[in-house]
């Protein structure tokens, strides 16, 4: 079942994570397969630019090391991660408060005796080398310019922070997705933890995992979210977000995927396009966003999506949080979180200059770099005059919505021969991408009856 020039059996519309994982199931099949993108590039949202030496995400989600799909999925190979500080570096009424590794309650107290043991000089110490020092590579080093900075207070509220997430972390998922469901924001007050431990940590984290400031997400989807960050910390791709897709796109046949090529109309035997005329095909798989998807597939339910801006500065010297994630505790300006991203990925610098990348959720305030830097210089503690905005990239459908009732695990075959694929059809995440790709490379071998694994597995249900 070898593709020709003209002809593939399986067609590919959209080079994302997605499309690209599924493509590699396929292929790994026997299957002749076509993966056409619009674009120039690979990638999808996963897009990485460069700038004078800088590698600036689109929009750079957050990964969790503990994800199977980043070392499971063929054509990855095993990725070269970069992980973030253990904990989360929590800016609230003035101060930043590192509250440690607080996965486990074990963790937790381990970070309140590091703490306690320093010697005062160093806990005192102001500037960033002082609070690697005091810290381990935990920095949450005094703030310069007036501002103070201490570990959060409570070895008791950490504790039983980390003991809820060592349970969450050895929970089954399909125990988790049967409990009540509501939103997130709801279910927070019911976790059995302190009011001043849910609204100082929880929710600022929750925000930053699920890229929704409002946690209307489904409380099921932040359990799954609050489950993988406690199984492993958290991470990004070594040079950039788009070394995922660049990385199976490589990993694919010569002439497997053709970007620059927009199609104009698609059914299940056949792809026209714009540049190349018809592709026939025996079977279609669109793996674009959920937009893009129901403009080829009318009829095909779009979510509501959270809009994403992601700014990059440079600064003349960092700011004192090494490799931390910065959270506002307080909600008080448009940066829902930020990173001193050149120091977690040296690799997305040049060598000697600082890379600070920020991410705003929601509409974006109309003077975007002003009160984003005046933001800043709340969070980090320093001024940031002299603060050059490298990139801002706004992105109104950045992230899928998960309201209340959501289903992780949506359908991705709409008849034989028919399918789609994307974290609108999972969870709106880099693994519900990988996943529901997965899912849809499996659907599509069991409608061909491909010998195999997948043969006389159960046919799946409709789309909607």
């Amino acid at each position: 079942m070898r593709s020709t020039a003209h002809h593939a059996d399986v067609v590919i519309i959209g080079a994302g994570i997605a499309g690209l994982s599924a493509a590699h199931l396929l292929v790994r099949a026997g299957l002749g397969v076509r993966v056409l993108e619009a674009e120039p590039r690979v990638g999808g949202r996963l897009t990485t630019d460069e700038m004078d030496g800088f590698r600036l995400d689109r929009f750079g989600p957050l990964l969790c090391t503990s994800w199977p799909e980043l070392t499971g999925t063929p054509g990855l190979g095993t990725p070269e991660l970069r992980e973030f500080a253990p904990g989360v570096l929590v800016h609230s009424e003035g101060r930043r408060q590192l509250t440690g590794d607080i996965r486990s309650a074990r963790g937790a107290l381990k970070a309140v005796r590091t703490r306690s043991s320093a010697p005062r000089a160093l806990r005192t110490a102001r500037g960033p080398r002082a609070a690697q020092s005091a810290y381990g590579h935990e920095q949450g080093a005094p703030a310069r310019g007036g501002g103070r900075g201490a570990v959060v207070t409570g070895a008791i509220d950490r504790a039983r922070l980390g003991a809820a997430l060592h349970r969450l972390a050895v929970t089954p998922a399909a125990r988790l997705l049967a409990r009540p469901e509501r939103s997130a924001a709801d279910a927070l007050p019911g976790v059995g933890l302190p009011a001043r431990t849910v609204d100082g940590v929880l929710r600022p984290l929750l925000t930053a995992l699920l890229n929704d400031p409002a946690l209307t997400s489904s409380s099921r989807c932040a359990d799954l979210a609050l489950r993988d960050y406690a199984r492993g910390g958290l991470c990004v791709p070594a040079g950039g977000s788009s070394a995922l897709p660049e990385l199976l796109a490589a990993a694919l046949p010569p002439g497997t995927v053709r970007t620059g090529v927009h199609v104009t109309a698609a059914d299940i035997t056949s792809v026209r396009t714009k540049e190349h005329g018809e592709l026939g095909c025996r079977s279609l798989l669109l793996a674009t966003g959920a937009g893009a998807a129901a403009e080829l597939l009318p009829g095909l339910r779009v979510p509501s999506f959270h809009p994403v801006t992601v700014l990059h500065h440079t600064a003349p010297a960092p700011p004192p949080a090494g490799r931390s994630l910065v959270l506002d505790g307080d909600r008080s300006g448009p940066v829902a979180y930020t990173a001193v991203m050149s120091e977690v990925d040296p690799s997305r610098a040049p060598e000697g200059r600082t890379l600070i990348t920020s991410t705003v959720l929601g509409a974006p305030p109309p003077d975007l770099d002003r009160s984003v830097r005046a933001h800043l210089a709340a969070l980090y503690g320093v001024a940031t005059d002299g603060w050059e905005l490298l990139a801002a990239h706004h992105d109104p459908e950045a992230v899928p919505a998960m309201a209340a009732p959501h289903d992780p695990r949506r359908p991705v075959r709409v008849l034989a021969g028919l399918y789609v694929c994307g974290d609108h059809r999972d969870t709106s995440s880099v693994r519900g991408a990988l996943h529901s790709g997965r899912r849809a490379a499996e659907a599509i071998l069991t409608d061909l009856a491909v010998p195999g694994t997948h043969e006389g597995s159960p046919r799946l249900p409709e789309a909607a």
